[in-house]
């Protein structure tokens, strides 16, 4: 029995990198990956018996807001994957602040920047998740110019 553990710890560690993740795995880019970025400035609050938003998140707002931060940023830009992964993290913390401005309480957001190159592939992206249709919106925007796409994502969840 004991044989057959240390042959499967053998078989783990053979299959993973010196990172501790497997070695055929695709590392993605997230914004949680950085320590500095957790906001922890929060405060306990009380129960408000509030089962509804006072004042909903606006999609055609939000909307203008991507379009204008995606068409400012990657107008004149030509496609390099160092520069787009760092580009992503950095559109999605501009976005994130604009629609933070909105300054409307009790909602939480999730935005998503994809950058890829143009040469003639296809692409599909989507996403599930528990919707409150009542309560909850999303907005998207994509832009393309002669070397990249970029496309935003911005879901705008109640917090109840």
């Amino acid at each position: 029995m004991s044989d057959l553990l240390k042959d499967r710890a053998l078989k783990k560690e053979k299959k993973m990198g010196k990172d501790g993740r497997p070695k055929d795995s695709i590392s993605t880019v997230s914004n949680v990956e950085d320590p500095l970025h957790h906001d922890d400035t929060r405060l306990p609050t009380e129960n408000t018996y509030q089962l509804g938003p006072y004042k909903r998140h606006s999609v055609p707002v939000i909307t203008e807001i991507l379009k204008d931060v995606l068409t400012c940023y990657l107008q004149h830009e030509t496609y390099e994957a160092e520069w787009s992964r760092q580009m992503t993290k950095t559109l999605c913390d501009v976005i994130r602040a604009r629609v933070k401005e909105l300054m409307i309480p009790r909602y939480k957001t999730v935005v998503i920047v994809n950058i890829g190159q143009l040469s003639g592939q296809g692409m599909q992206i989507s996403s599930r998740c528990l919707w409150d249709a009542t309560n909850d919106t999303f907005a998207t925007y994509s832009f393309k110019n002669s070397s990249l796409f970029g496309l935003a994502i911005v879901y705008v969840v109640y917090f109840e």
